[in-house]
């Protein structure tokens, strides 16, 4: 083992770790000499609960306000689950009677208005008389957004990082400039055009249009929607001659729900705390955030969009927020529903998003998702027992605020192992943590649950192994009968055997001996994946990977899952390798944005830095716009996609991120790699305090193509095996600094 280093770490470095020095710097802000016509251009401004987007609508500067729970929470039509079961499902595909099943669960998503995430409003300033915008800057580093006016005037505006309130500050001025609060159209004309995810105008939720009350400087927006909700925006403001400061909040209310200040207190109480005040709290948690870790690598377009991806991370994920979804706290501004209503899909989506934040050392934030999952467990349960009939645990793959239903396409928005995917993240969080109450409360029942479900819902094969009933591939077929395998499908099989695989792990560490050899029986008694000799994956047996297709769930074995990996040994590689160029032979024509993504995170875990590099480089200039938003389709028109449509959604942006932390640090196999899957001419590249399975903190440099420095952190001690990154011998120091002998 002369490659391996073992460790056995028994105590917790504090000391040998120093903050970061290479944090974003000014060539990754975004920078443009006018502000955007589109809301989806805007610069992004948000902390995880309300967001702004900025940009210029009719001539006038524009905030686009959100908050992450606006949301329209009746019960998706037509879907009884007193009537139907996922047995009834089956029945009807075996039947050849599929249309029945599809009227019932697709087309109310398609046409039925909600349930759906909602925007707030937005405030307007007439700027007209500023003159021509001379320098519109959205700097990463402190998330501050500044616009200046040739003129001299400058707006420096921020969401406070901590608090659901937003600053504007304008300066200079040579006159005044109002402010206007600006209502959604929902009970007027709209006049903006329809898009290809977004037909549906918000007039058709059927709400009163709510009331603006003006009241010296200070406007306040209260508006109904269904049931017992409602929101409210406040603005506040201070001017003089030459400046205006002022602070905006959105505040919601439920039946049910925790009560909250509703946004004119918030609004006062920050006016008194002030500007300055709340500028210098934001500055610090940002500067707290920045220094969990960083990266350094010689690509300036990929580091660049690396620390774009980890801003918007920053300011869409927290622990005391709703899970990042499809749009976060940009939900759309045209007058219409948001791209597939906003919504929490777990057939790829907020799975994706959180993928940063493990090797990225964002635990803290992921906490959020964790917790979210674990409050509606509840309902999950309920919804396992009420639609398949079984004990257990599912999670519907296409859910509202508070994880009911809304339907969709049925194979993937009611899939079988969506929990199993969910239940990863359980997984993650432990091994990335190594917090034992972690595993003993949450991790291990969370599993537990899914195991039991799968169990209850097997059936025995003709070759005697257990199988699904039918199974799915997200999103192979889209919604047609065809996209039902008789046969379970390896992205089924993958997390099923996954699911029981790490349910025997964790109740082994647990000493739960009896449970895990139970997880252990079952999990033999399940098929083996599907696999081609030639062409490596398959969707299912029989059904080989044979066309452009933009989700690769049937590779999910492989990643995000790990359980076949390139350090497995031959066999293993060739797999990868048969499947990585079947792949590249069907090409990308069906492909989105997030695909690419995807595919980085493909070829570096095959430790192939080339080809991830080079896929990521076409996300980054092709599937997103000037603000860094990732859309679905081929922007550039370079070939790269058919796909040429711009819905904007952003697990692919988050997938990128991840993409370039596991070119620089692997540990899922238990061996952690520093540097894995870096291109050859990467000659210099280093990282800090990236996080590693078992609770490490890694830093590590390299310097003219050799790694000369690594440091290690134990957070909770144990045993460290780093596969041995130096060219020749190395010494360990008493601080756990690897360092080469020369």
């Amino acid at each position: 083992m002369k490659n391996l280093l073992t460790l056995l770490i028994v105590f917790v470095l504090f000391s040998c770790a120093k903050h970061t020095k290479h944090q974003p710097q000014s060539e990754h802000n975004l920078e443009f000499t006018e502000l955007a016509q589109v809301w989806d251009e805007a610069m992004p401004l948000g902390n995880g609960m309300v967001g702004n987007l900025v940009w210029q609508k009719n001539g006038k500067l524009r905030f686009s306000l959100d908050r992450a729970d606006l949301w329209d929470l009746r019960p998706m039509a037509n879907i009884d689950f007193d009537k139907w079961k996922f047995t009834d499902v089956y029945q009807h595909w075996k039947d050849g009677t599929y249309k029945v099943v599809q009227e019932t669960f697709d087309t109310p998503y398609d046409k039925s208005p909600a349930p759906s995430k909602i925007p707030a409003g937005a405030l307007e300033f007439d700027v007209a008389k500023l003159g021509k915008v001379k320098s519109v800057i959205l700097d990463v580093e402190t998330a501050v957004c500044t616009v200046e006016w040739e003129s001299g005037a400058k707006l420096t505006t921020f969401v406070d990082a901590e608090k659901p309130a937003g600053w504007y500050r304008f300066e200079n001025l040579p006159e005044p400039v109002k402010v206007e609060l600006i209502s959604p159209a929902y009970n007027r004309k709209n006049t903006e055009a329809a898009t290809s995810q977004s037909r549906t105008n918000l007039s058709q939720l059927g709400y009163p249009q709510g009331e603006i009350v003006k009241s010296g400087n200070s406007l306040t927006y209260n508006q109904k929607g269904w049931g017992d909700f409602s929101y409210q925006i406040n603005t506040s403001w201070k001017d003089s001659k030459n400046s205006l400061t002022g602070c905006w909040s959105v505040s919601s209310a439920n039946k049910g729900w925790k009560p909250k200040p509703k946004a004119a207190e918030v609004v006062s109480v920050e006016m008194k705390a002030g500007f300055a005040s709340s500028l210098k709290s934001h500055l610090n948690w940002w500067k707290n955030y920045w220094a969990k870790s960083s990266i350094e690598i010689p690509d300036s377009l990929l580091e660049r969009q690396y620390f774009l991806e980890m801003y918007k991370f920053g300011s869409a994920a927290r622990a005391d927020a709703p899970p990042i979804s499809l749009q976060s706290v940009w939900t759309a501004d045209h007058g219409k529903l948001p791209p597939w209503k906003g919504d929490f899909h777990h057939d790829l989506n907020t799975q994706l998003s959180y993928w940063p934040a493990y090797t990225g050392n964002y635990l803290n934030l992921e906490k959020g998702f964790i917790d979210w999952l674990w409050k509606y467990r509840p309902a999950f349960k309920k919804y396992t027992k009420d639609y398949f009939g079984a004990e257990g645990m599912n999670v519907p793959g296409v859910t509202t605020l508070e994880g009911e239903p809304m339907g969709g396409w049925i194979q993937y928005s009611m899939g079988q192992s969506v929990a199993a995917w969910l239940g990863y993240h359980f997984y993650l969080h432990w091994r990335y943590s190594m917090d034992r109450d972690f595993l003993k409360e949450r991790a291990y029942p969370w599993l537990k649950d899914v195991a039991i479900f799968f169990d209850q819902i097997a059936v025995k094969g003709e070759n005697g192994k257990r199988k699904l009933l039918i199974s799915s591939s997200p999103e192979i077929h889209n919604n047609s009968a065809k996209a039902w395998f008789s046969e379970t499908t390896n992205f089924d099989l993958a997390l099923i055997r996954f699911t029981y695989s790490k349910a025997a792990e964790m109740a082994t560490e647990l000493g739960l001996n009896d449970e895990a050899e139970k997880w252990n029986k079952i999990l033999s008694e399940w098929p083996d994946l599907a696999i081609d000799k030639k062409s490596g994956f398959m969707f299912a047996p029989g059904a080989p990977y044979n066309q452009s297709h933009r989700h690769f769930s049937h590779l999910m074995a492989f990643h995000p899952l790990g359980m076949v990996d390139f350090s497995n040994g031959e066999a293993d590689r060739t797999i990868i390798l048969n499947t990585l160029k079947n792949l590249e032979k069907y090409g990308s024509d069906w492909w989105t944005g997030y695909s690419f993504s995807w595919e980085g995170n493909l070829y570096a875990r095959a430790f192939d830095g080339e080809n991830a590099a080079r896929v990521l480089r076409i996300f980054a200039k092709c599937f997103c716009l000037k603000n860094s938003f990732h859309v679905n389709g081929d922007q550039c028109k370079a070939g790269y996609s058919k796909f040429q449509y711009r819905p904007f959604t952003l697990e692919g942006n988050f997938a990128f991120a991840s993409a370039i932390q596991e070119m620089l640090l692997q540990s899922h196999t238990g061996v952690v790699r520093v540097f894995p899957a870096i291109p050859n001419n990467w000659k210099d590249a280093k990282f800090d305090n990236l996080r590693a399975q078992g609770a490490f903190l890694v830093s590590a440099k390299r310097e003219n193509g050799t790694v000369t420095e690594m440091k290690v952190i134990a957070e909770k001690g144990g045993t460290l095996v780093i596969a041995n990154p130096f060219a020749g011998k190395f010494d360990v120091d008493k601080d756990y600094t690897l360092r080469v002998k020369i």
